[in-house]
């Protein structure tokens, strides 16, 4: 983690009492400030009222369950969410990440992989002015130098917004660094591994399920068709890149 004095705040959500003391006390090792709920009730009222940089969600808590706690805060904050499940079914974690998780971890979990995971994570919390992309696609003579365009979609990368047919796009976080990655680069095929190592941090390379979940979901949001798609092409084997403008 960073050693910078910046305090970062995270909800911890977890029936299991050894559990929430075990990740509780790995996060305050890592600076964190916590609150801890023992349901999905109170970690709604915890993470609405601390807005928290790191959320950690047992999929099995007992009385809403941790998808349906995802799915309700995932349009009002930006944090970081973590699903702690026994369960390692991969429907599990597709279903997760679609709602915007951000990661699984599966029980049992050792305190070096959390912090792994999360140092990975704050690597780069957000889009900053050194990770904007240096040479737009195409930039509308009207538009603000920061908005990029290519065909229909314009991506505001400083304001975070992406839209199409100006319409504003209901990206989260992550689908919001894919779209602006692969529009920095159109001609460009990215990888899987890199777009892990560049929006998730370094040492990601066994988790490209990541990207795939991400990118299907981002297509879903475009309004892809991926037999033909408009934005987005799969180039077998290797990546993404981004449909050349007709």
């Amino acid at each position: 983690m960073s050693t910078d004095s910046v305090v970062r705040t995270a909800v911890v959500v977890e029936d299991d009492a050894d559990i929430r003391g075990l990740l509780t006390l790995t996060l305050s090792m890592n600076g964190f400030t916590i609150f801890e709920a023992a349901n999905g009730k109170d970690g709604l009222d915890l993470i609405r009222e601390h807005q928290p940089d790191l959320i950690t969600l047992d999929l099995n808590l007992p009385d809403i369950d941790g998808m349906e706690v995802c799915r309700q805060i995932r349009p009002h904050t930006d944090a970081y969410i973590i699903m702690v499940t026994a369960r390692a079914e991969e429907i599990d974690q597709v279903i997760g990440l679609e709602i915007g998780a951000d990661d699984f971890i599966t029980k049992p979990f050792s305190p070096r992989e959390v912090r792994a995971r999360i140092s990975a994570m704050f690597r780069r919390p957000r889009r900053s002015a050194e990770d904007q992309p240096a040479a737009p696609a195409t930039v509308s003579e009207e538009a603000d130098a920061d908005v990029v365009v290519h065909g229909s979609l314009a991506v505001d990368i400083e304001g975070r917004v992406a839209s199409l047919h100006g319409e504003e796009l209901p990206l989260t976080r992550i689908e919001f660094d894919l779209l602006a990655t692969l529009i920095s680069g159109p001609r460009r095929v990215w990888t899987r591994e890199t777009l892990l190592a560049k929006i998730w941090g370094e040492g990601w390379t066994n988790d490209q399920h990541l990207v795939e979940v991400h990118i299907r979901n981002l297509r879903k949001k475009l309004g892809e068709d991926t037999r033909e798609p408009r934005f987005i092409k799969t180039v077998r084997g290797v990546g993404y890149r981004l449909v050349p403008v007709s």
